[in-house]
């Protein structure tokens, strides 16, 4: 699949395909792994902005609060929240 999006949006995009199965990570630990640490706002506006969900997994990034943050795909919050606990994640 070839991807289309910004420089910074493939680079997330592209890292979020790396989070396994059943784990989360915050945007701020997403923001750190592509060696832009001060960047979660941005990552979290790349992870909206995803049109390849649930394939790319945006769905595995919440907030650094433990809040399940947004979800660009098709259901919204409520079909995040499902495909979360389908995989089993700890939220």
């Amino acid at each position: 699949m070839i991807l289309k999006g910004t420089k910074f949006q493939l680079k997330v995009w592209n890292y979020l395909k790396t989070i396994p199965k059943g784990k989360v990570k915050t945007y701020k630990q997403v923001a750190i792994g592509i060696k832009s640490p001060k960047s979660a706002r941005a990552v979290a506006n790349a992870c909206g902005k995803n049109p390849y969900a649930p394939k790319i997994p945006c769905h595995r990034v919440i907030r650094s609060d433990g809040g399940l943050g947004g979800y660009s795909g098709i259901g919204g919050i409520k079909k995040k929240l499902k495909l979360l606990r389908s995989e089993k994640a700890p939220i």
